[in-house]
């Protein structure tokens, strides 16, 4: 779709918000694009009493998720479960979670052709913010707290009623292999321009299948998971920057644990933003990775088996790896997956990400010490 006018995005935003059950008259809409895969409006709207009231409406990118319906069936079944997990225990876990809206025909969503494909329409959660970085140890230690109370709020579902909406999405050797495909094709002509890149990748293949081969031995436990866990999408209060609700579930699979907390290790102990291309900036603040592990121990350290727990560390070095493969591959593939604002952004962020990870492997004796040092106090 071409770039849209002011007019025409708040018109498009009224005609999109007009087929959910939203109480008001429709008064101003705005793009969210903080995001890197969906299309995100806010809306908001003024009901008969005079309130405000904001929305969020939100496409899937169905090129990505092959199958949508299939993820908004994921996303019903978590929602709703947290929510009654919640209202039982009759306090705020950080476990506050989205609410969906009925569309049309009593579904959580409605197929809009002319409009691009699937509409969903959440809550907007008043009060709170989210940051693309993190700036202090305070905010680590909440967003570890925070999906930590996500793994644990939903530990007592089956896996097996929770389906892939991106198949092996953290197979780290397929994505490996994905990559080295790419690069040999080459139909871009653009692997000349990554070619240190693509020699470090094969220097770490050896350890990219240690999580996956421990999975399939039965020495990693099969748990509901995230998938993204991103600063941003950790909602914070306003006033105390506290924990109050994770935010998009579209990528909520069976996986592991070790998934989401090295993909926290990669977004929340470093300042630089991902797409940060002076290299210098891009490395591990040890205080932020202490922070981080002891919001997530401090909710999850009840359930966790030891073997998870011992790899806490490595997993946040594979993953950083893992997306930098992502972004490299669909750098060489041109720019299919991941939103970008310039020809070699993708790059950027490959090379971002691999420096991340020598940094954390630099680290990976000191971060290990400290993660047996908190577990050990639970025991004290």
């Amino acid at each position: 779709m071409s770039e849209l006018t002011e007019g025409e995005v708040a018109e498009r935003i009224a005609r999109i918000g007009d087929q959910f059950a939203i109480n008001g008259d429709f008064l101003y809409g705005e793009e969210l694009r903080n995001g890197h895969i969906n299309t995100t409006y806010r809306a908001c709207y003024r009901t008969e009493e005079g309130h405000l009231d904001r929305y969020i409406l939100q496409r899937i990118n169905d090129y990505v998720f092959k199958d949508p319906a299939l993820v908004m069936k994921n996303v019903e079944k978590v929602t709703r479960h947290i929510s009654w997990k919640v209202m039982r225990r009759r306090k705020n876990a950080a476990g506050q979670t989205l609410t969906l809206y009925p569309a049309r025909g009593g579904r959580s969503y409605i197929n809009l052709p002319e409009e691009g494909g699937m509409w969903r329409c959440y809550n907007n959660i008043e009060g709170t913010h989210t940051y693309d970085v993190v700036e202090n140890t305070r905010q680590a230690y909440q967003a570890g707290y925070a999906f930590g109370s996500f793994q644990e709020l939903v530990s007592d579902m089956n896996p097996d009623d929770i389906r892939e909406s991106i198949p092996d999405f953290h197979n780290t050797p397929k994505r490996y292999e994905a990559l080295m495909q790419s690069a040999e094709k080459d139909e871009l002509g653009r692997a000349a321009s990554c070619r240190e890149e693509l020699e470090q990748v094969r220097a770490w293949a050896p350890q990219l299948g240690k999580l996956v081969e421990m999975q399939r031995a039965g020495q990693l436990p099969t748990r509901i998971t995230h998938n993204d866990t991103k600063i941003n999408n950790v909602m914070l209060d306003e006033d105390s920057d506290s924990a109050v609700c994770v935010i998009d579930l579209d990528t909520v699979m069976p996986g592991l644990s070790l998934y989401d907390f090295g993909d926290m290790v990669r977004t929340a102990t470093c300042m630089a933003e991902e797409d940060e291309a002076d290299l210098s900036k891009v490395h591990m603040q040890m205080p932020f990775f202490e922070s981080l592990a002891e919001g997530y121990l401090d909710a999850t350290h009840s359930f966790l088996t030891k073997n998870e727990i011992d790899l806490l560390a490595f997993s946040g070095w594979l993953i950083t790896v893992e997306i930098g493969m992502r972004f490299l591959t669909d750098y060489l593939d041109g720019d299919k997956y991941f939103r970008i604002h310039y020809a070699e952004h993708n790059l950027v962020r490959a090379r971002n990400q691999f420096a991340l990870a020598k940094s954390i492997q630099s680290m990976l004796p000191q971060m290990q010490k400290h993660i047996r040092k908190l577990v050990n106090s639970y025991s004290d």
